[in-house]
């Protein structure tokens, strides 16, 4: 029995390996899009903490496997992303068993299941390769530009892998159009089989709440939102906070550092050894609800990720999850950053701490100015970085693959305005611009 049989749509597998969804933004928003227009979504991820192995949510079939032990070292990650795709092949192979898929989709990191997707290509399977990282940029980020024959193997190994998906690809997605000017460059692509489709958050779901926990009135909070990694810059985060609290006296600093990653451990250890551990708290993996009252009562978010070959053409999803808040920010200046964040960030040169510490020392002197760049920051990401379009562009890609087409929005409006989230927790009033200017000055402080 086909996909489009059995569920009135044709059926999209949606392969992901870095991270567990829906803990994966860009990937649900996808899943609910097609979802919202007819299409049958069955995902293959590794499962997270209290994950279950399969899970049938808002419509979608989650299958989930057991991660690889944490990589160290080359074998180290020839063996996980030999482990995973294995894992994934076999888990395509019940999907299809119970409901034949019509396209496969797979999310890089790693640039690997182009295979897969030519083993499918036997059963009539389209393929649609949504382009989240560049693993060659990557390579150079972190290690340089290889001199050693075994460094350039490997380099040259990552940009055979990319070639090899982008040419296996019917479409490409990119999530900005740096990563489309390297698919079509690189990938030898046709532009108009490529399409930009950018992560931007659904800001109806992201928006400011009244905090559950109120803080002291006397703090300036500030927030990381995002992946813990060699290539993220926390630990240059970490040196911002210790410029200012130990070297300018701003003790009335605290931070809120909200993610997970290989480098998570070594992070709490250097907070240790600067001295800042009752100033800094690590949460590691957070929720949606989590990242709802933490960025709610921060005063200022922190993008610390330096200017690197793959930084610099990234879009980051940290800059637009704090826009969503209404949370000024600082970040390193970085050429896609700029384009999501406009005049609503201030930007540092890149690894220039006391640079980056000048403007959060600005922000915390100026509460106008942080009221007046979250105000700008929440216009401005409802307005020209909302996912809503996002996600018409996105379906439109299977609609022209699959000849399907139903009509209605990819995401459906909202019929009712709600007050509060589904936790009980009152929504900040957008409308009401003196409420929406309070909340943004005092970010629920205790009165």
């Amino acid at each position: 029995m086909s996909g489009r049989a059995r569920g009135g749509g044709p059926h999209v597998l949606i392969i992901v390996q870095n991270l567990p969804v829906p803990l994966d933004r860009r990937v649900w928003l996808e899943c609910r899009a097609l979802i919202a227009r007819g299409y049958r979504v069955s995902v293959i991820c590794p499962r997270g903490p209290q994950d279950d192995a399969f899970e049938h949510l808002d419509g979608v079939d989650i299958y989930r496997y057991r991660p690889a032990p944490e990589a160290r070292g080359l074998l180290g990650y020839v063996w996980e992303f030999a482990y995973s795709w294995v894992r994934t092949a076999l888990l395509s192979l019940r999907v299809w068993r119970r409901g034949r898929f019509d396209v496969l989709q797979a999310c890089n990191p790693p640039d690997t299941y182009w295979l897969l997707a030519l083993l499918w290509r036997l059963r009539g399977v389209l393929f649609v390769f949504d382009h989240h990282d560049l693993n060659p940029e990557l390579y150079l980020s972190r290690f340089g530009t290889p001199q050693s024959l075994p460094a350039r193997l490997q380099y040259r190994g990552l940009l055979w892998l990319e070639r090899r998906t982008f040419r296996a690809a019917h479409r490409i997605l990119s999530t900005n159009e740096s990563y489309k000017a390297i698919a079509v460059a690189r990938g030898d692509r046709d532009p108009r089989e490529v399409t930009v489709v950018r992560s931007g958050p659904d800001t109806e779901q992201m928006r400011p709440i009244h905090p559950e926990t109120p803080r002291a009135k006397d703090e300036i909070v500030l927030a990381y939102l995002g992946i813990m990694g060699p290539q993220d810059g926390v630990d240059r985060a970490l040196a911002v906070i210790d410029e200012l609290v130990h070297r300018r006296g701003r003790t009335e600093i605290r931070a809120t550092m909200l993610g997970f990653g290989d480098c998570l451990e070594e992070l709490r250890e250097e907070s240790v050894r600067l001295g800042l551990a009752d100033r800094v708290v690590f949460t590691g993996r957070v929720d949606r609800t989590a990242i709802a009252e933490y960025l709610s009562r921060a005063d200022i978010g922190l993008c610390p990720d330096l200017k690197t070959p793959l930084n610099d053409v990234s879009t980051m999803n940290k800059t637009m999850e704090y826009m969503a808040y209404g949370l000024a920010s600082v970040s390193f200046d970085l050429a896609e950053t700029r384009v999501s964040g406009g005049d609503t960030v201030l930007y540092a040169p890149s690894g220039d701490i006391a640079a980056f510490a000048d403007a959060v020392e600005r922000l915390i002197d100026d509460p106008q100015l942080r009221v007046a760049m979250g105000r700008q920051a929440r216009a401005r990401v409802v307005g020209e970085l909302d996912w809503r379009p996002q996600a018409e562009k996105y379906v439109a890609v299977f609609d022209e693959l699959t000849g399907w087409s139903q009509p209605g929005p990819a995401v459906p409006p909202t019929t009712e305005r709600k007050t509060a989230d589904d936790h009980g927790r009152p929504y900040v009033d957008l409308d009401d611009a003196a409420e929406l200017d309070s909340f943004l000055r005092e970010r629920g402080a205790r009165a």
